[in-house]
């Protein structure tokens, strides 16, 4: 049965496994085939676009990127080698493989019960991530039992961070009654939040550096295709510093200007098909709230990729780039190279966005810290993960002592997470189920005053709430 999931996953992948599971919800909710069809088809397509969009430009990139990393000269002991290497080991385990069908029971539950307004099973692949951790503690313990409550733990601590974002996420993308849930990223919301109150606190909200202030202070330069060509240009610039007297060189600095600008002009109407495919769902939703039916507001998973290419967020994962690089250069105790992930940024840093409302300037100061704080983390799980990509059959590169993927393990919450577990120790891992308890009563009690706190800080003091919104409450 579980390898039976697996290849499902593998074999079909997001892009048909989301466009079924819409499907399906939107015929439960009583919506005519024919519509339902085209909601899920249009979810396909989005999702395609999407993969298609950013797999064209990363290869444009990732060159640019890697020779600015070999250029520094600099030699760090864990080398980040991409989250590919880690979906192979979480999906390579056996106690991986259990989760892949566990989680799945376990996420379902926990909606159909209430017990969480997110459905995450539509983002199934993302589970990787628990899996990850999991198998790195099995392989560090060997205790298959320690893994699964870290896995579910972990699980539990996401969907609480979720249901505090879902609200915002789906507001500042644009995807009616969606939220993105990818637990390597979802764990930043804590973090993003006190951040963003005391950077508000200091004055920061006051620098408005966002995509739609730029282009009124820039005019044409301040577009985002324009911005995108110009960070384009100074990445391709970086990557090429040591060979700026060779035609190919600026032959590189300008085809990485015009990708990115290319990304931010199509982007936003791939977006917009992927949008329409909710648009659906949420259309029915209201109208069993106005029916007078028992209903409550619930948000769908998502792909993290839906966030990619929004302007701010893909101008500030560019700009953090070359920052998070000198950064894990200079910082005392830290011993990882982000290289191959660094092109992920824009997806690590989605949730941040949102809570500072595309502020691209607060966005910088909080993605750093939740990057750097990564950095350590990777440093101290490192050995561990790159015994488990042994045992499952991953090449290291020649010459690389340790191996890590910077997009996925940069997780605070679970990184701690799986520290605690593994000391073994029964008062830490029971203190670590306590503040959970906390966490989830506070968040669903106050879940509400969350949101549109959120949204005051977000939107500015004149926020009111929607009648919509007061009207689904439930």
């Amino acid at each position: 049965m579980l390898d039976f999931l697996s290849n499902i996953m593998n074999s079909f992948g997001a892009a048909i496994v989301v466009p079924v599971v819409i499907y399906v919800i939107a015929l439960i909710m009583k919506v005519k085939p024919k519509k339902a069809f085209q909601a899920g088809l249009n979810a396909g397509i989005g999702l395609t676009g999407f993969s298609m969009l950013i797999g064209a430009y990363t290869p444009v990139v990732t060159p640019v990127i890697n020779r600015m990393v070999e250029v520094s000269g600099i030699s760090l002991r864990v080398l980040d080698t991409g989250w590919q290497a880690t979906s192979v080991v979480a999906y390579s385990t056996q106690v991986g493989m259990i989760f892949l069908g566990l989680g799945l029971l376990f996420q379902v539950v926990l909606f159909l019960t209430r017990y969480t307004n997110i459905f995450m099973p539509s983002d199934m692949w993302n589970n990787y991530s628990f899996m990850l951790w999991g198998s790195m503690l099995y392989i560090a313990t060997g205790n298959i039992y320690l893994a699964i409550g870290l896995m579910l733990l972990s699980n539990l601590y996401s969907l609480a961070c979720a249901e505090i974002v879902a609200k915002r996420w789906s507001n500042y993308y644009g995807y009616p009654g969606c939220t993105m849930t990818a637990p390597h990223h979802i764990c930043s919301v804590p973090l993003a939040i006190v951040v963003d109150w005391i950077l508000n606190k200091l004055g920061a909200n006051k620098v408005q550096w966002n995509p739609q202030t730029l282009q009124d202070k820039l005019g044409f330069m301040g577009e985002p295709m324009s911005l995108g060509l110009v960070l384009g240009c100074l990445i391709g610039l970086a990557g090429n510093i040591t060979r700026l007297g060779t035609l190919e060189a600026w032959g590189e600095i300008c085809k990485v200007g015009v990708a990115t600008a290319a990304v931010m002009c199509i982007f936003p109407k791939i977006a917009g098909v992927f949008a329409s495919a909710f648009t659906t769902i949420t259309d029915a939703s209201r109208k069993t709230a106005k029916s007078g039916g028992k209903n409550r507001v619930w948000y769908l998973a998502i792909n993290d990729a839906a966030g990619y290419g929004e302007s701010a967020t893909l101008l500030t994962g560019m700009l953090l780039i070359p920052i998070v690089f000198v950064l894990a250069i200079i910082l005392p105790g830290n011993e990882t190279l982000p290289m191959v992930d660094l092109i992920a940024i824009p997806y690590m840093i989605q949730l941040i966005i949102a809570i500072s409302n595309g502020n691209i300037f607060k966005s910088l100061i909080s993605g750093a810290i939740w990057c750097v704080g990564g950095l350590y983390i990777i440093t101290a799980v490192a050995p561990v993960f790159t015994e488990v990509a042994r045992d499952v059959g991953v090449a290291l590169p020649v010459g690389v002592m340790l191996i890590c993927s910077f997009a996925v393990m940069t997780n605070h919450i679970m990184g701690g997470l799986f520290l605690i577990f593994l000391t073994q120790n029964p008062l830490w891992i029971a203190l670590s189920v306590v503040v959970y308890v906390i966490f989830y009563v506070f968040v669903r009690v106050k879940k509400e005053a969350i949101h549109e706190y959120l949204e005051r800080q977000a939107l500015g003091a004149e926020y009111q709430p929607a009648e919509s919104e007061v009207a689904t409450k439930g």
